[in-house]
């Protein structure tokens, strides 16, 4: 990760936070601690923070935070790196569900992202919400992409609607593809209360829902539930899931497809 990238996402993080340790931005970023004192350093003779002793917190002068609802960060540039090649395999099988010309919903996410490598010699309608999915789609493959309107919330990638009456009820999707913080007996779990709306927009217009979670998702319970297991048409993981969690979704009628 560039330096820019990670001291843009310590912003973030104490934007939201208002104080973090090191040892807490060294996990969440992924980076040493050498790194992150650096960082802490840099921003701090900048004014781009308060450093304080174990750590730094926001500086409230200069501060541009906005006063509209705030996504819990999801740091989608970590998340993208994280369990890689996982999900590069789970984002595969995914694609390769998909019929030339099919009309899909492709929902913002580090999972659903890496659908974007397999994407780019298909020709699909893709419904997204991923600002980072249909910007390298746009500029790279033959694919039909359409955004829904909305509120650009950039640490995510995506872009979310706030009104009932957007253009999303117009479009009809016979697949809608998303990732999930956790899939476990509760059902398909989510860690903010704005994306579990957004989402249940989407999914009404399409005819299957499929997760694509890798093994470290399952068996995880977040903040909010997004939807229960019947309402799950198929889970896409990878050959390290749990073969007993993987019986207990199939119980539920869910169709599990493992990605090697």
């Amino acid at each position: 990760m560039l330096e820019k990238q990670r001291q843009q996402l310590i912003v973030d993080i104490l934007e939201e936070e208002h104080f973090a340790s090191v040892r807490t931005l060294c996990a969440k970023l992924k980076s040493s601690e050498a790194t992150i004192r650096r960082d802490l350093n840099k921003m701090s003779k900048l004014k781009l923070l308060k450093k304080i002793r174990g750590g730094a917190e926001v500086n409230d002068k200069s501060s541009k935070k906005s006063k509209r609802s705030q996504i819990k960060n999801s740091l989608f540039l970590v998340d993208k790196e994280t369990n890689l090649g996982k999900k590069q395999l789970i984002a595969k099988k995914a694609v390769e569900m998909c019929k030339e010309n099919e009309s899909i919903i492709i929902n913002g996410g580090s999972s659903t992202y890496m659908m974007g490598e397999f994407l780019m010699d298909r020709q699909l309608n893709i419904l997204t919400n991923s600002i980072v999915l249909a910007q390298s789609l746009w500029e790279e493959s033959e694919n039909q992409v359409t955004l829904p309107g909305g509120e650009i919330y950039p640490s995510q990638g995506i872009i979310l609607s706030a009104f009932d009456n957007d253009s999303i009820p117009n479009y009809h999707c016979s697949k809608m593809f998303m990732g999930t913080p956790g899939i476990s007996k509760i059902g398909v779990m989510e860690s903010d209360t704005l994306l579990v709306r957004a989402e249940h927009k989407l999914r009404k217009q399409a005819e299957q829902l499929i997760i694509m979670a890798d093994s470290s998702k399952l068996g995880v319970n977040s903040n909010f539930l997004f939807v229960p297991l019947s309402e799950v048409d198929i889970l896409i993981t990878d050959s390290d899931a749990d073969p007993e969690i993987l019986k207990e979704f199939e119980a539920q009628g869910i169709e599990v497809i493992i990605a090697d």
